[in-house]
């Protein structure tokens, strides 16, 4: 997987025909966020003059909706709770040729948005703003957010052998066709690993570009729970290695069960050998138990593998009937 430093200072980017003619949208999923909501849209605004800045409000007490209206982004409400929610009905509602997601906690920087934009032009379904390759472990001053991200990082590359730095990320950039065929399942902010395993899964083009993260600044709280958003991320990790790799899942499973089961049989059969009695029939039923439920398993994660792989091919044939169609609207305009 490719990578482009981010430089120190952001130079002047040459902006082609292709993007002057792209639609771009700014999503930002924003609660309690009128501190720093105003500053991020003026500058989504500046860096992507031509863009439609959209803020969702997911049941803010304070003036944010308020304060983005002022500036000139496109409020609209969203009721369910959670960021997944948000996610989910901005895809659903806004039609763009090129989404760019950040949050409204001004963390992540507007100027990295053109390049970014840029690189789905080119055609890329996701760019993945890369916080921890540059400033993320010094500004976040969360020393268990820091443990999460590597535990989550290293638990996803190695199960899909890639080497994707930033899985959890607020800060990307999708393409209209990645938009309108991903399924949004999770509800909170364990969206952006669900994200990501479903682009390794489906095999879609990503590019990592390294983004200069800043913590949050005076006054502004983070909304997230070291412990219980930890819990529901690794619980979705969890619930998607099991639909998306069957076979490890249940396999390896099953291959624990059936050897603890082989070893007590073993055992039981030792002693027969040498004594020519059975002196432990229930150890023995219990280990020829765990055998047969160590096969079964096996076979269940085969069944379920085939049936995964069934699923990505009807992904693939799904998206591009969806390209055709998009390209086929396109040319009759």
């Amino acid at each position: 997987m490719r990578k482009i430093p981010c430089p120190p200072t952001v130079e002047p980017i040459v902006v082609s025909v292709q993007e002057k003619k792209a639609k771009t949208a700014v999503l930002l999923p924003c609660y309690n966020e009128e501190i720093t909501i105003g500053k991020v849209v003026r500058d989504f605004k500046a860096t992507l003059p031509g863009a439609d800045v959209y803020v969702y409000d997911n049941n803010s007490t304070d003036r944010t909706a308020e304060i983005a209206t002022a500036e000139g982004a496109i409020v609209r409400k969203e009721p369910r709770q959670g960021k997944g929610n948000v996610i989910r009905a901005m895809f659903e509602d806004i039609d763009a040729d090129v989404y760019v997601m950040a949050d409204g906690d001004d963390t992540y920087p507007a100027d990295a948005a053109p390049a970014m934009v840029a690189k789905i032009l080119e055609g890329y379904d996701m760019v993945i703003g890369d916080r921890l390759s540059s400033t993320y472990f010094q500004e976040n001053k969360r020393p268990f957010h820091n443990f999460g991200n590597r535990l989550v990082r290293g638990s996803i590359n190695g199960l899909f052998g890639t080497h994707v730095t930033d899985i959890m990320t607020g800060y990307r950039a999708f393409s209209f066709g990645f938009v309108k065929t991903y399924p949004v399942l999770s509800r909170g902010f364990e969206i952006e690993t669900e994200m990501t395993i479903h682009s390794l899964n489906n095999n879609l083009r990503l590019y990592e570009m390294p983004i200069q993260y800043r913590d949050r600044p005076a006054g502004s709280v983070s909304k997230l729970n070291t412990v219980g958003d930890g819990v529901k991320v690794m619980s979705t990790i969890f619930r998607m290695i099991r639909e998306y790799k069957p076979l490890p899942f249940f396999g390896g499973l099953g291959s624990i069960i059936g050897i603890i089961g082989i070893i007590l049989c073993g055992q039981v059969a030792s002693e027969f050998w040498a004594t020519g009695m059975v002196a432990r029939f229930p150890t023995l039923i219990g280990a020829v138990m765990l055998v047969i439920a160590g096969l079964l398993l096996i076979v269940a994660g085969i069944i379920l593998d085939v049936m995964a792989k069934n699923d990505r091919k009807t992904f693939i044939l799904e998206a591009n009937r969806f390209a055709y169609l998009k390209r086929h609207l396109a040319d009759r305009r």
